[in-house]
């Protein structure tokens, strides 16, 4: 079937502009934000550590946190290498269907990351609420359950915009993005098709899974603070302050930066471009930092256990660095008697033959 004139078939290569506006500046850009990677790396590693490590830490709070540690690591690694591509080595193209499974990967981890604060939530809600079923409920299958369903919510969900994508849309005005990774919107809107069903199923998944969880999570912790005020003692509440503080900043960050970068993609036409894709850069690289930093200060557990790991691990290299101290220095002793030795001997050979000729 002929297409119109100065459209693109089924490109098979697209070419990502990195951020419209601030090229100049790229490579500077690219320096915090790799060590906001290399932090949450480190960070979420630990997490995973220390979770793994101490048994007293498997409890349903801290392995749900385990896994928004994985989730976070899984979604930063997903962006920032081909991004620092972009930044720093001037790579910026991509084939179609390499950037068609970036972009599954990152919007797949994004609904696991909002499903596993969803459960999160409804974890401290019991806890809180109803102290002495959290055990009962909270089960071991129950958590293996939760999470094979938000892993399977998310991919099935965001499939269809990828065979959409695929199969729906042929013909393309340019190959160029305008944006430093594969987003949604992104790709869609460099078709020369009528695009109202990829923008309609977009808006769908995006308030059937984020808009649903936000709204559960809003109404447990609302439930939450009714209870908590309801506490006779003031110790009582505010350990139970306490214990959700580092839950609402993670909830607060994750929704208002996803939001933000969602509507402002299909309806912040007067933002310019650059702010929009700075903030959705933003909004994929700093929840997994924060995360990392909050659950790390926040939890005294958590806090505690790498105290002590950290503790262990300077105790050893310090231990390895006196033995390796003394070795040497042992070894250089010997050495040096081992000189002087050979050179006394040497010295009374040459007094004997000086004797020697004298009585000649």
């Amino acid at each position: 079937m002929p297409h119109p004139n100065n459209t693109i078939f089924r490109p098979s290569v697209l070419t990502l502009t990195g951020i419209p506006g601030l090229e100049s500046v790229q490579f500077w850009i690219g320096i915090p934000f790799c060590v906001m990677y290399i932090i949450a790396l480190l960070g979420n590693s630990l997490l995973l550590v220390v979770i793994k490590v101490e048994r007293s830490l498997h409890e349903p709070m801290y392995l749900f946190l385990a896994m928004l540690g994985a989730t976070d690591i899984a979604l930063s690694t997903c962006i920032l290498p081909k991004m620092l591509g972009i930044f720093w080595f001037h790579l910026p193209t991509i084939y179609f269907d390499a950037c068609l499974l970036q972009m599954w990967l990152i919007h797949t981890f994004q609904c696991i990351e909002s499903g596993i604060l969803f459960a999160m939530a409804m974890d401290r809600y019991v806890a809180i609420c109803d102290p002495l079923r959290h055990a009962s409920v909270f089960t071991q299958r129950l958590l293996t359950q939760i999470a094979v369903g938000v892993t399977l919510r998310a991919a099935l969900f965001v499939a269809p915009c990828l065979i959409l994508i695929k199969c729906r849309l042929r013909l393309y005005w340019t190959t160029v993005v305008l944006h430093s990774y594969c987003e949604h919107m992104a790709i869609v809107k460099l078709a020369a098709e009528d695009i109202r069903v990829n923008k309609i199923y977009g808006l769908f998944v995006a308030f059937s899974i984020l808009g649903l969880d936000i709204i559960f999570i809003t109404l447990s912790y609302i439930r939450i603070f009714i209870t908590v005020f309801r506490l006779p003692q003031k110790e009582a509440r505010l350990k139970a302050f306490n214990t959700c503080v580092a839950h609402i900043c993670v909830f607060l960050e994750f929704y208002l930066l996803a939001f933000f970068s969602f509507f402002t993609h299909r309806f912040g036409f007067h933002i310019p471009s650059y702010i929009h894709i700075l903030l959705s850069n933003l909004y994929l690289l700093v929840p997994p930092l924060l995360n990392a930093i909050v659950y790390g200060v926040k939890t005294k557990q958590i806090r505690d256990q790498v105290s002590k790991i950290l503790y262990c691990n300077y105790s050893l290299f310090f231990y390895l660095f006196t033995f390796v101290s003394n070795s040497l220095s042992i070894k250089k002793t010997r050495s040096n008697y081992r000189t002087e030795g050979r050179g006394g001997t040497s010295g009374s050979q040459e007094e004997k033959k000086m004797q020697k000729r004298q009585r000649d």
